[in-house]
């Protein structure tokens, strides 16, 4: 038996590997999303001082695994055996639930997964060995540290408000003071804000820093016989005082001699502290309970004792983790750092949410967030009742916008917010984490980092009444996915360790073989997705100033909206012909992406037309009615493939051999059509649109003859209403796709003959 728990440590050596992986793919966001959304380094800069920051992190954090240990149960109250079934129902459920949040590009908090995991877990197990003993259920509570693990997750949830609240203060009192134009003001400005910043930011590294090192527990004369953890959180005021002096001196001396931008020095500074945190502080969520499994195996193997025998009070004592782990740790965590495209996605979500203007938004709006954002429009109106019309004008002058121009292919070079939020950004999370540890109090970085983030953008003014409601969704949307975190990671560890009581050996194989299926299927979906939004035939919007250069960038589009369709076409017809549902549901999801694309490009008017030249307005009136013309085709594509599905899934009758033979007659039509139109396009030979015009009649004519005929069988042979609706149904829409083709075609061949006069 001995030989199954060896394996079980090589197996979570392996697991703790691929935590580290989707670990940081989604903690990446905590200490990137400033530096990256504010641009003001370059992302090789950022991504080298963040890797500085993680390997000093993850090499200082040896003493920081006690939470695996004992922070949520009582060890004492658990054998060998029973501790190793926890542990891996703990390491299996992380792994799954992270890839799962990566996958979807959402930020969540490794911290409250594996809280929540090993809560989970050791309460399925207290509760089997409850039931082995006949025992009552309220026992439970002596195999939990009830206190600690209250006062975790409390933390937890108080830390969300606090960030926010806090957040959206110092950022509001912040741009009020230095406004937009921050770099005009004098060098004194610069020089204090520098100084509260980094006298914040140092004073965090240090305290985050030296927790994990051995030096924390040493003392010094200077100290007063105090240890050096101790000295940092007693004296804070002090240290940080003076800090602020010492940094007051050299920002000014910095931005007065050498020039210096003070902002940027913030945000690499506050990178690297965050990085370091980061590393110091979740490390543990990664390695800590395969760790603590490798300790428990060392100690069990050492005694002599059964499995089952063997109490667990072994871990309730302070082991310091192995320097080497450490350093392998911090080496994974730095390759996947530069390594993960999903860190990236899931680093977009949140800058997306607190960008600073427009941008395509990804969340939905629901009833909750439309509700919130008229109580806080119905506040802000209450206060402008209160606030003096005078101080409103100034205040709003404070924060009005510069004006900045950049030609529209040059958009994707604006920073998402400017480096006074990101500085902010850096400067609160950093406080409120220190403040939080010297006091003892838990907490999770990721909640405290989104959460400052968040109240910084509304504070900042960077969500209007165009975006407000679908950023209060976005923001809700990730808050639910916490809450989807704690709830899912409780029940699938508690499963997974009723599982394995049932068959041990069996169950350990068959759910490391299922988490790994899991994996691969999550990479390939995600790998997938990744290339259909690099897809070739993906449509562009319009950025030329000119009529001339509209009809040229549209035709890219027409050209690949006219070859989906066609293939969406061909799919639905055959997937009717042969009754296949995966290839209707396919052309469904097809179908529905374009018109999405679509609805982006149409949600872009008011750009297009803002930049276009004074003596190119004709081009917005050409190239609404474009974008109408091919939503109109869209459309008809969408009502082809969702009745060809409903018709399939429900079961009803299968077409006729007659009615089948018409329809792929009809699709062959239409693919000649297309295809002419694809070429036309795609070569720019806009003189074979009138050859395509002339020839219109033909395809008109055909779908006509096809309607009486099935006129003809209805009164005589037909006997399925569901039949005859579904075929009339397909004609009709054809005939209105078709109609919409030939506007569209009718509309170049106009426009672009104005055009060459």
């Amino acid at each position: 038996m001995e030989n199954i728990y060896l394996l079980m440590i090589v197996a979570l050596a392996f697991l703790a590997a691929a935590d580290l992986v989707v670990g940081v793919s989604n903690d990446a966001v905590n200490f990137l999303n400033s530096a990256i959304g504010s641009k003001a380094i370059s992302f090789r800069t950022i991504m080298i001082t963040a890797s500085i920051g993680i390997a000093l992190g993850a090499i200082f954090s040896s003493g920081l695994m006690e939470v695996a240990r004992k922070g949520i149960f009582n060890p004492g109250e658990f054998m060998f055996d029973e501790i190793m079934i926890i542990f891996m129902a703990v390491m299996i459920t992380d792994i799954l639930l992270l890839d799962f949040f990566n996958t979807v590009g959402m930020p969540t908090s490794t911290t409250v997964s594996i809280v929540f995991e090993l809560l989970g877990a050791a309460v399925a197990m207290a509760l089997i060995k409850i039931a082995h003993e006949d025992g009552s259920f309220w026992q439970v509570v002596d195999y939990i540290n009830t206190s600690k693990a209250t006062e975790i997750i409390l933390g937890i949830l108080l830390s969300v408000v606090i960030a926010f609240t806090i957040g959206a203060l110092v950022q509001w009192v912040s741009r009020l003071l230095l406004t937009y134009n921050f770099e005009r003001k004098a060098d004194w400005v610069g020089a204090i804000f520098g100084g509260i910043a980094l006298s914040a930011i140092t004073y965090f590294i240090f305290l985050k820093g030296i927790k994990g090192t051995p030096f924390a527990g040493q003392t010094f004369e200077f100290t007063g016989n105090l240890t050096i953890q101790e000295f940092l959180e007693s004296r804070v005021f002090t240290i940080v005082l003076i800090s602020f002096f010492i940094w007051f001196a050299i920002s000014y001396l910095s931005i007065k001699f050498l020039k210096t931008n003070i902002y940027k020095i913030i945000i690499i500074v506050g990178t690297f502290a965050l990085a370091l945190a980061f590393a110091g502080n979740d490390l543990v969520n990664f390695i800590g309970v395969p760790i603590a499994a490798w300790q428990s195996y060392n100690a069990w193997v050492g005694s002599g004792v059964a499995a089952d025998a063997f109490s667990m009070e072994v871990l309730a004592s302070k082991v310091p983790t192995p320097t080497l782990f450490l350093i392998v740790a911090g080496l994974i965590m730095v390759l996947t750092l530069w390594m993960s495209k999903k860190a990236r996605y899931v680093t977009q979500t949140e800058i997306n949410l607190s960008r600073q203007g427009e941008s395509t938004e990804r969340f939905s709006p629901n009833m909750l967030s439309r509700y919130l954002v008229r109580f806080a429009m119905g506040m802000s109106t209450m206060a402008s009742y209160i606030v003096p019309n005078s101080w409103q004008e100034k205040i709003d002058k404070r924060f009005q916008k510069p004006v900045i121009s950049l030609s529209r292919d040059k958009q994707y070079e604006l920073p998402a917010f400017d480096m006074v939020r990101a500085a902010v950004n850096l400067m609160v999370a950093s406080v409120l984490i220190s403040i939080a540890t010297s006091m003892k109090l838990p907490l999770s970085t990721t909640y405290v980092t989104f959460m400052v983030a968040m109240g910084t953008s509304l504070a900042d003014r960077a969500w209007g009444s165009d975006s407000a409601v679908y950023r209060v969704a976005g923001v809700l949307n990730v808050i639910g996915g916490w809450f989807f975190t704690a709830i899912v990671a409780f029940v699938a560890a508690a499963v997974i360790v009723y599982l394995m009581n049932l068959n041990f050996p069996v169950m350990v194989a068959v759910l490391l073989l299922l988490a790994i299926i899991l994996l691969v299927r999550n990479f390939v979906a995600h790998k997938n997705k990744m290339k259909e939004t690099k897809a070739e035939d993906s449509l562009k919007r319009a950025e030329s100033q000119s009529l001339q250069g509209v009809i040229n960038e549209s035709a890219i589009n027409i050209a690949n909206v006219v070859k989906r369709g066609n293939r969406i076409y061909t799919n639905s017809i055959k997937g009717l012909a042969i009754q296949d549902q995966d290839i209707l549901k396919k052309s469904k999801k097809n179908v529905g992406k374009l018109l999405n694309e679509i609805d982006d490009l149409r949600d872009n008017i008011f750009y297009f037309i803002k930049n276009l030249d004074d003596s190119s307005i004709h081009a917005s009136n050409f190239y609404i009615n474009v974008l109408g013309y091919l939503q109109d085709m869209a459309q008809s594509l969408e009502y082809i493939s969702k009745v060809s599905y409903k018709h399939v899934n429900n079961n009803h009758k299968k077409l006729k051999y007659n009615q089948i033979k018409e329809l792929k007659e009809i699709d062959n039509h239409l693919e000649e059509l297309f295809a002419s139109t694809k070429e036309a396009f795609e070569n720019r030979n806009f003189e074979k649109i009138g050859s395509i015009l002339r020839n219109k009649n033909e395809v008109y004519d055909l779908l006509s003859e096809r309607i009486e005929k099935q006129v003809q069988r209805t009164r005589h042979e037909e006997s399925s209403p569901k039949n005859t609706t579904l075929y009339f149904s397909l004609l009709i829409e054809t005939k209105d796709l078709v109609t919409a083709t030939m506007n569209l075609l009718e509309e170049y061949h106009d426009s672009h003959g104005s055009s060459i006069k």
